[in-house]
């Protein structure tokens, strides 16, 4: 008689035990669907929402998709512990975010929410900016309750986190202009020789280093100096930081290519400099 009081409390418990997992795995279960969902709401919100005007609404929703993610986990944690037995009142109280940044064993997840909200309120970066942070650049990707993620020339995403964003360089152009200016002979046959060569190795850019170009088309045009000398500019449109390519080895190509044509053609001829997007006529 015992023995059988004693099978039925324990198979009772183990049936009150496994109604208990089962529930907490609803909980995980039903926690994860609900991030998946809100998540691609997210997405197809900001797939809808296009143009520099929606920029603001793209980053405070990025803000926010990344807050609620995080709340959803924490109350399904909090429901799942409470079918163990912990009392919900007691762990949200001792779950607050101070004591979530303690318990992380820094204050790095209260610094990394409020600088969140600082950069979309001050208008620092907004989502689909280029961006320079810590001397990273790339277009900014989303802006969450932790990191700021951001795509760059390689294709590749870096993850800032928040709290250690001190100094933001932004390139409203999403682009520099990179200048080649090259001095022409004064000599008219000479002259036409050089510009057509130096148009020509333009390519030699797009072929040899893609990854630093912004845009798929680079121009030229003619300028006139002080000194009454002609100075052909080739433009590129590369990433920030990007141009060592083009002041180094395309440099000294272009340089040998010209001395062909004019042996007495010299280094200091050819500059390399750059400057903000504005608006030019081609030729």
């Amino acid at each position: 008689m015992l023995l059988s009081l004693y099978l039925n409390i324990i198979s009772n418990q183990f049936q009150l035990i496994g109604k208990r997992i089962l529930i907490i795995i609803a909980i995980a279960i039903g926690a994860h669907l609900l991030v998946i969902l809100v998540k691609k709401a997210s997405k197809l919100f900001h797939f809808k929402t296009s143009g520099k005007s929606s920029s603001k609404i793209l980053s405070v929703s990025s803000l926010l998709t990344s807050v609620l993610v995080f709340i959803i986990y924490f109350l399904a944690i909090g429901y799942a512990l409470k079918e163990l037995g912990i009392s919900l009142t007691a762990y949200v109280a001792s779950a607050s975010v101070i004591g979530l940044a303690v318990g992380f064993g820094s204050q790095g997840i209260v610094q990394d929410m409020v600088t969140g909200f600082t950069l979309i309120v001050s208008n620092q970066i907004d989502i689909g900016d280029m961006v320079e942070i810590n001397g990273q650049t790339g277009i900014v990707n989303s802006i969450s309750m932790r990191f700021v993620v951001f795509e760059n020339a390689n294709g590749a995403n870096v993850y800032i986190p928040n709290r250690n964003i001190n100094v933001v360089i932004n390139y409203p152009k999403k682009h520099i202009n990179c200048h080649v200016d090259i001095i022409l002979p004064n000599e008219d046959d000479l002259k036409i020789q050089v510009k057509e060569k130096a148009k020509k190795m333009i390519k030699v850019v797009h072929e040899k280093y893609p990854n630093i170009l912004m845009q798929p088309k680079s121009n030229s045009k003619i300028l006139k100096t002080n000194l009454d000398n002609e100075v052909l500019r080739l433009i590129f449109h590369i990433w920030p930081g990007r141009g060592t390519p083009i002041e180094s080895a395309f440099k000294q190509e272009l340089l040998q290519a010209i001395k062909v044509i004019v042996p007495t053609y010299a280094d200091w001829m050819i500059s390399v400099n750059y400057e903000v997007e504005m608006n030019e006529n081609t030729n």
